[in-house]
């Protein structure tokens, strides 16, 4: 194992988790990414979670608004298109296979687990199975790296950009 370049999840960190989840945060390595106000909206999550279960989502998407966004694509048939899109464009999808790869290096720093090996999350690396998951990818490893995740994010109403932590329903 490797040292985190995520920062450590700090008390406070846990506790907006656990509101944000609406349950304790389960195996939490550090966060890998921040809504501008600083709160929490990717965790880097164990490959083994405490309990000893396997956990492929290695980045795991808590912002309540980040979550609601994908979900509203999601149910929006917006996967058919990105599939379609993947199916139809083999930049894009040579692309996504090495988002899958990326995905899989990250993980495999916090240790291999060899039920999940070589299972990334989110349909990586031939289809569009889980936009929070590649969204999740694409806010911790920053733009160009999961390109099905940017395009989720691009067609999403919520923004890394804007904080909307305050507002009702959202955690924060």
């Amino acid at each position: 194992m490797t040292t985190s370049p995520f920062p450590p999840a700090t008390d406070a960190d846990l506790a907006v988790l656990h509101e944000q989840l609406g349950r304790p945060a389960r195996g939490v390595v550090g966060i890998a990414a921040r809504c501008v106000c600083g709160n929490p909206t990717v965790v880097a999550t164990s490959p083994r979670l405490p309990d000893g279960t396997p956990f492929p989502t290695f980045y795991y998407l808590t912002h309540p608004a980040a979550t609601v966004a994908m979900s509203v694509l999601e149910a929006a048939h917006s996967m058919r298109e990105l599939n379609d899109a993947l199916a139809e464009d083999e930049e894009l999808a040579a692309d996504y296979a090495r988002a899958h790869e990326a995905y899989l290096r990250d993980r495999a720093a916090y240790g291999e687990v060899e039920e999940i090996e070589g299972i990334s999350a989110g349909g990586m690396p031939t289809r569009v199975k889980c936009l929070h998951a590649l969204a999740g990818h694409a806010l911790a490893a920053g733009p160009g790296v999961n390109p099905i995740g940017d395009r989720a994010l691009a067609l999403s109403s919520w923004s890394p950009d804007r904080c909307v932590c305050a507002q009702p329903g959202a955690a924060g």
